[in-house]
């Protein structure tokens, strides 16, 4: 995700993929970089993240536990929107986006901006 450091984008699929609230040390038990990481490296980076606003935290005994305070849907969309912005040429990178897109993505497109167009 734009915006987000290797390690946080490690922790939010965690999240993202944790069902729930978790503390740091479910966080570190899942998290699965390649080396190992200590406690508080995992700690600070869920507090940058809540700094972020990118998690929301609840005080549960004597540690918080984390959860998204947005899908990964909704990550990638505001990268996505971010990349549009960024590219002086929104249009061309929406076509040739199109271009490449499989049948799927492309009928997925459709579906979403048939929507659009009927509620707006």
């Amino acid at each position: 995700m734009r915006g987000l450091g290797e390690l946080e984008r490690a922790v939010m699929d965690v999240l993202w993929d944790g069902g729930g609230p978790m503390k740091v040390r479910d966080v570190l038990d899942r998290l699965d970089t390649g080396k190992a990481l200590a406690y508080t490296t995992v700690m600070t980076v869920l507090d940058n993240l809540h700094r972020k606003e990118w998690v929301r935290r609840e005080r549960t005994g004597k540690a918080y536990a984390y959860e998204p305070t947005v899908t990964r849907a909704d990550a990638s969309a505001r990268a996505l929107r971010q990349v549009l912005d960024e590219s002086g040429d929104p249009e061309a990178v929406l076509l040739h986006f199109a271009q490449s897109a499989t049948a799927h993505e492309s009928a997925a497109l459709r579906k979403g901006l048939r929507r659009t167009v009927a509620g707006g």
